[in-house]
């Protein structure tokens, strides 16, 4: 058995879908949006049962999050944060939601239902919805502009809707056409009138960050009063990504130093320094002050220096890092990104 307390969020209600059962005994899929701030758990464990498929909700806490969200015990999760995840590795799947941060949203079906469209041979990744992640775009102005141009209704706040021209910068950017913009730079733009947005757009200067959503992917948390943040977004179209170095040890080592120091989203972190010129840390793409995040596949959060030490010298020959610049960790900070973890492709 694997259990795993998730930790690390912001209490927003969450909605569930009735559970409507069909004639074959199979319900519908139940949306979860779970935040908590940084002194609360989720308030459940995720257990992986010897005769059991799945990855199963159990321990719920009393009170806790998790219970005043409406899980059950016994619900299987089948996606966290938008990722079909029945199919992963049990501990991948617990990497995922800890990597979420202080809020996740969670796709569940209750046990009955599950074990019944197991056995009737369901794709379970079909009973859900093929997209529902906004998406975060970074878009460079050129000489033109910045390619996109806002409309909404006359004496609405917040609501906006962006018309995108074919090839500019917003386009090239990955910026949906007729998607509706929910943040710039990090900020809501749910109090913002269309002068106040045209004055922050001139104050952002060449460069803007959007957190945006199509007209179905709105649609779909709106109708279920969740609130859509840059913690549940698509990073693929971003400029900054994390990387993954693979270091095969020479005779003089791997040629880098680690350091603990603090993070710029606080706490503290495990840091990349003292590159050797011309040793594997170095030929590998190593850059003094990466940040480590994962260590052979497997998160770092929680850590101490010393730990992470242990895990990279488990395999005494070779070691995989997952790490992230500078520039890249303080972008996904600013916007309110969960881990940068997950911007890697």
């Amino acid at each position: 058995k694997f259990e795993f307390n998730p930790k690390d969020g912001i209490d927003n209600p969450a909605l569930t879908l009735t559970e409507d059962t069909d004639a074959e005994g199979v319900g519908e899929p139940r949306f979860y949006l779970l935040s908590k701030d940084s002194t609360e758990t989720f308030g459940f464990c995720l257990h992986e049962e010897r005769g059991c498929q799945g990855h199963i909700i159990r321990q719920i806490e009393l009170g806790g999050v998790a219970q005043r969200r409406g899980l059950q015990d016994g619900d299987r999760l089948l996606q966290v944060n938008g990722h079909f995840v029945d199919h992963m590795d049990h501990t991948r799947v617990v990497q995922r939601i800890k990597a979420s941060g202080n809020q996740v949203l969670l796709a569940v079906l209750d046990g009955d239902s599950y074990e019944a469209a197991k056995s009737l041979g369901r794709d379970l990744s079909q009973m859900l919805p093929p997209d529902i992640r906004p998406r975060l775009c970074h878009v460079t102005r050129d000489k033109s502009g910045f390619g996109f141009t806002v409309s909404g209704p006359e004496g609405t706040k917040g609501t906006f809707q962006l018309s995108v021209r074919q090839d500019g910068p917003a386009d090239r950017a990955g910026v949906p056409a007729g998607s509706w913009l929910l943040e710039l730079n990090g900020d809501s733009v749910k109090s913002y009138s269309h002068a106040q947005l045209t004055k922050k757009l001139k104050q952002s200067g060449n460069k803007v960050t959007l957190l945006v959503a199509s007209s179905a992917v709105e649609e779909f948390y709106r109708l279920r009063g969740l609130r859509v943040t840059a913690a549940l977004a698509d990073p693929a179209w971003l400029p900054f990504k994390a990387r993954e170095l693979h270091l095969v040890k020479g005779p003089a080592g791997y040629g880098f130093l680690l350091k603990e120091d603090d993070c710029i989203s606080g706490g503290i972190g495990q840091f990349l320094w003292d590159v050797d010129e011309g040793l594997p840390a170095e030929q590998a793409g190593m850059k003094e002050g990466d940040r480590v995040l994962a260590v052979n596949g497997e998160s770092i959060e929680g850590l101490d220096h010393e730990q992470t030490v242990l895990r990279i010298r488990a395999h005494e020959e070779r070691v995989t890092l997952l790490v992230i610049d500078p520039a890249g960790d303080e972008f996904y900070h600013s916007v309110g990104f969960g881990d940068p973890a997950w911007s890697c492709p």
